[in-house]
Order: structure tokens, then C-alpha cells, then sequence
């Protein structure tokens, strides 16, 4: 007859159970990871504080206790990087971070439910790791996007100026370019090696020192077509390959599945017209994206080439195996004033991550915001702040088309510009225009202003004090205009850049590797760790194994003692 009596559990052995799961919990995380964590917790941190006034000590109190439950409860991910997407914002320093974080916040696009000035945020300042990252050169103490290209790439400090190769070679010495002893290899080529498909996206042109930096070798960055030797006044690149030629025929560039960006011009013979009536600019007659068609075509590859926004939208993933897409004859134009042609980064974005995802193996996709250096060279900050929201648009895109479990995504920048934001404005105050604070002559002054670049103006000696005083204060129209050209201490034709080190922005697999102060050539090394591909795969697949072998310890541990437990109970 079966026994209906209620089984008769000793307090002992509760208490043990209780015990063993709260240690299996404290050992082996006991976390459970959620995709949406992220985004619950950014709008639990912002939102949550809203029903008290910041003027109430409770108020920041519960602000930081928030931060400290979102990182309480985010797990360490050790998995294999599945996919691996590199954002870098070209010159996006951290005083640009801080001021397009408040730009953002004081657009009149911001939504209701998002934070105002200060207290808005990027996408990729939600990323639950951040390390900085020192980006001088082998030769020069602040970087160009040529050696930092081949840093953040290739896991190797070079000089200023080349790509790919070490420095062991001077800049301009083809010689020594045509030597593969000197080739450094990038993660896009590991990547490749291991299966997986890749992809460039800029909105610079993709011959430009940064997107070259995944696929080229050379010690001229200015190499970008062969007219670009030839005006070389010693003619000290002649024989050497330039960079777009060797993105269409040599390796790895010719097996990149997705290029997006600019510079048409460089692919073209300067006796044709691109697309929008623009001459190209090559001497040697080649025509180069039609050797880029006939490349994969006699490959029975289904290969498009493209050069219009709407191009792009109507692009079918599933019935695209390679894809060029330049849009631009030179670098793409700013957001601020960009024409209907030119997609946007988000855009460009979401359409390789479509068309990559379509490998079981994963992929490798480098995004370049560019145009951030290009304004920043100008001293014309509001391009500069609008090209990195934009950017933080492509990377909210990537966050939400991927998983964090399988996908590491790192945002940084190549290297910094000598952009500062100064005075002791109120809050909320419009970022853009002149601080509250005046100057000893009683003028006001910008809370932005540059080093030195084509913003300096010429100084005026004030009569009765014998100092230097403000020419021509800034007026709140000129600011209206994103073309206005920020003050500069030093005249210079073109801003330079910044030594300084920059930030760096990690989530997925591995991301927590990228905390802490590091050498620039450090990023690719923990990529390509987090991914299993290049030199260090077999290192983390070991590491991996351990980790996996470590959490089940517990595990069967506590299956162990439960069961020896109630058998002798039962006994």
C-alpha cells in the first residue's frame, strides 16, 4: 500500500541544503544573464530618482546605490566571442565624450524619456567595463591614426605614420614595405583565418590610415592611390602597391565581405566620372571596382557594388555574399549637413551586421566614426560633438542587433585632440555657446576652445591695462552655425592632436580584461583572446576550458554531498 504519511525531513539536513546552494551561488555567480539587464538598469538609474529633487541628499544617494546594484548584479561573461565589434571614434578624446554626452542631452531631438544635459549619456557609456588606453607611436609622443591604427589592430606599436608594418622600417621606405618580415597582421586577417566573415564601415574614405589599418601594409599612410605616389616629390614610393589596390587584391582585403564608406576617387582613372560626376583620380587607368566585381563574380559570388542610400536599404542579406558600398568621392559629409546619398553610420551599420550574422562561425566588423577628427582638425566643435552622437547611434544599433552573451563590442578612440571645456557655466547651460564666466577685460569666452588651430585669432593689446584682451568676442548667432570655427591659442592651419590616453568601452564576452590603464596594442590582444583567433587563441581556449571547469566544481560538489546526504538519511 503506498505510505501517504508526510516525509519526515531532519532540520539538519535542511539547514545543509540552505548552506550548499548559498555557497554554489556566491562561487559560481548565480546569475542568470539577461540581455535586457542593460537596458532595465540604465532606465532604473535615471528614472528611478525622479519623484525627489536633486537638492535632496537622497536624491545622489540613490543615484549611486543604483550604480552599485547594477554592478553588484552584472556576471563576468567567459564564453567564446562569438562576434567581435570594434566602434573607434577617430579623436574622440574625453573632453569630446563629456561635451556630446551634454549635447545630446540638450538636443531638441532628445526624447521625453531620455536625460537632460549633464546627466544624458551615450550608448556606449553604458557598457559595464572602461579601461584608458596610452596611444603614443615607437617614434613620436602623440599618435597620428596610422600608428594607432596598427596598435588597436594589430597588437603592435609601430611609427608615426605607416600601416601594418613594424618599426623596424622608416616611414616612405618602400623598400622595406615590400618585405612581409615586416608585415603586422591584424585581427580582421585572424578572424578570417579562423572562418569567421568580416566587414569595414567609415564615414571617411575606406582607404583612409584607420579602415586601412584592418587590411594594408605600407610606410606611407598619404599612399591611398598611385597619383598619391607620384606626387611624392622624391618619388620614393615608386613600385610599392598603394592602399586601395591592396584592399581590392591582396590579403585580407580582398576577402572582406562588407566596405562601407568614402573615396571614390581613389578606385577610379582620373579619365572617368563617379556616380555623382566627380573625376577619379588614379594615372594608371584601372579601374578598380570593376576589378573588384570581376574578382568575386568569377568566384560565382553574389557581389554588389553600391553607391546610393536607397542602394543600401534595398539591400537583401540573404542574397548578398559581398557587398562595396562607397558613397562618397571623398570623405562622407557632416550629419549636420549630409545629402540624401550618404547614409548615416546606424544605417550603414545595421546593414553588415545583417548580412554578417548570416556565418554560424561570427564575424569581425570595425566602425569608424571619422569625421570627429576631421572636424576637430578644424576647430569646428559642433560637427565634431554631432559626428560622435552619431556614432553613439551606430553603437546603440549594434547593442540592440546583438547578444551580449556572444558579442563583445569595444568602443575607443586612436587618440585624443587639444579640444577643452572650461569656465564655470550653470547647469544645463548650452554647451555650444559662450560660459557664464567673463574674461579680466569683462568679455565673454566660449566653454569650448582649442589649443591651437585655425580658430586663433590675432591678439590685441588692451591701452590702459597692457594686457591681451579677446578679439572679436564670440556672439550667440555665430554659434548657430556649425561651421564656426572655435577659439584657438596657436595659429595653425589644421588643429593638432592631443597626447592624451582615451577611453575605452567594452561589453560581452571577456569585456572585463579591457579595465585598467594599458598600452593601445593591448585592444586586439584581448579581442582576439575573447574570440579565440590569432596568436593568443589556443591561450584562451585554455583559459576558457579552466574557467568552465572551475564553475562546474561546485556543481558537482554540491551533487556529491546532497546525495551521500539524504542516503544516509534515508538509511
Amino acid at each position: 500500500m503506498l505510505d501517504l504519511r508526510p516525509i519526515q525531513v531532519p532540520g539538519s539536513f535542511c539547514l545543509f541544503l540552505v548552506i550548499c546552494i548559498s555557497i554554489f551561488k556566491n562561487v559560481s555567480g548565480g546569475i542568470v544573464i539577461n540581455d535586457e539587464a542593460d537596458k532595465y538598469s540604465e532606465y532604473f538609474k535615471y528614472q528611478a530618482q525622479a519623484d525627489i529633487s536633486e537638492d535632496d541628499p537622497n536624491y545622489w544617494q540613490r543615484v549611486g546605490l543604483n550604480e552599485l546594484k547594477y554592478k553588484l548584479n552584472k556576471p563576468l561573461i567567459k564564453g567564446e566571442a562569438k562576434n567581435v565589434i570594434l566602434f573607434m571614434g577617430d579623436g574622440m578624446s574625453l573632453t569630446t565624450i563629456t561635451s556630446s554626452r551634454i549635447y545630446k542631452g540638450q538636443s531638441k531631438d532628445r526624447l521625453k524619456t531620455e536625460a537632460r544635459g549633464e546627466q544624458a549619456h551615450l550608448a556606449f557609456e553604458n557598457f559595464p567595463f572602461t579601461g584608458l588606453a596610452k596611444t603614443y607611436c615607437v617614434d613620436q609622443q602623440t599618435a597620428d591614426s596610422a600608428c594607432s591604427a596598427t596598435a588597436y589592430l594589430t597588437g603592435v606599436k609601430t611609427n608615426l605614420g605607416t600601416i601594418g608594418v613594424s618599426s623596424k622600417i622608416t616611414r616612405k621606405n618602400c623598400e622595406g614595405m615590400k618585405n612581409p618580415e615586416y608585415f603586422t597582421t591584424s585581427i580582421l586577417k585572424w578572424a578570417q583565418d579562423f572562418g569567421k566573415l568580416t566587414g569595414i564601415i567609415t564615414t571617411t574614405r575606406v582607404t583612409h590610415a584607420s579602415p586601412a589599418g584592418t587590411y594594408a601594409h605600407t610606410t606611407e599612410r598619404d599612399w591611398e592611390c598611385d597619383a598619391d605616389i607620384k606626387k611624392d616629390p622624391h618619388r620614393l614610393g615608386q613600385g610599392c602597391k598603394d592602399i586601395a589596390t591592396q584592399l581590392v587584391k591582396d590579403e585580407p582585403g580582398r576577402r572582406i565581405r562588407v566596405i562601407f564608406g568614402g573615396g571614390r576617387n581613389k578606385f577610379l582613372p582620373e579619365s572617368s566620372k563617379d556616380d555623382e560626376g566627380y573625376p577619379g583620380q588614379r594615372t594608371d587607368g584601372v579601374d578598380l571596382i570593376k576589378e573588384w566585381l570581376l574578382d568575386k563574380t568569377n568566384k560565382t559570388r553574389k557581389a554588389k557594388y553600391i553607391h546610393t542610400r536607397g542602394q543600401l536599404m534595398d539591400l537583401d542579406p540573404n542574397n548578398t555574399d559581398y557587398v562595396l558600398g562607397l558613397f562618397s568621392s571623398d570623405n562622407f559629409n557632416y550629419n549636420l549637413e549630409k545629402p540624401d546619398t550618404h547614409p548615416p553610420l546606424a544605417e550603414m551599420t545595421r546593414a553588415a551586421i545583417n548580412i554578417l550574422s548570416q556565418e554560424k562561425k561570427g564575424y569581425f566588423l570595425f566602425i569608424e566614426g571619422g569625421l570627429i577628427d576631421i572636424a576637430h582638425h578644424n576647430n569646428t566643435a559642433a560637427f565634431a560633438l554631432d559626428e560622435t552622437v552619431e556614432m553613439s547611434k551606430a553603437v546603440e544599433v549594434a547593442v540592440n542587433m546583438t547578444r551580449e552573451k556572444d558579442t563583445l563590442i569595444v568602443v575607443t578612440a586612436d587618440h585624443a585632440h587639444t579640444m577643452s571645456m572650461s569656465g564655470y557655466s550653470r547647469r544645463n547651460h548650452n554647451i555650444l555657446g559662450n560660459s557664464d564666466q567673463k574674461d579680466q577685460n569683462g568679455q565673454s569666452y566660449p566653454t569650448l576652445s582649442y589649443a591651437n588651430g585655425p580658430g586663433a585669432r590675432a591678439p590685441v593689446i588692451n591701452e590702459s591695462t597692457g594686457q591681451c584682451q579677446l578679439t572679436n568676442p564670440t556672439t550667440e548667432e555665430e554659434f548657430g552655425n556649425a561651421t564656426y570655427h572655435y577659439p584657438a591659442l596657436v595659429p595653425l592651419v589644421d588643429e593638432t592632436h592631443g597626447g592624451d590616453d582615451v577611453m575605452v568601452f567594452a561589453r560581452g564576452p571577456w569585456s572585463h580584461l579591457f579595465t585598467g590603464s594599458y598600452e593601445q596594442n593591448f585592444i586586439p590582444i584581448a579581442m582576439g583572446f575573447a574570440s579565440r583567433v590569432g596568436p593568443n587563441s589556443k591561450a584562451a581556449t585554455e583559459s576558457s576550458g579552466w574557467s568552465m571547469h572551475q564553475q562546474s566544481v561546485p556543481v558537482i560538489t554540491l551533487t556529491v554531498m546532497i546525495s551521500v546526504m539524504y542516503n544516509s538519511w534515508l538509511n
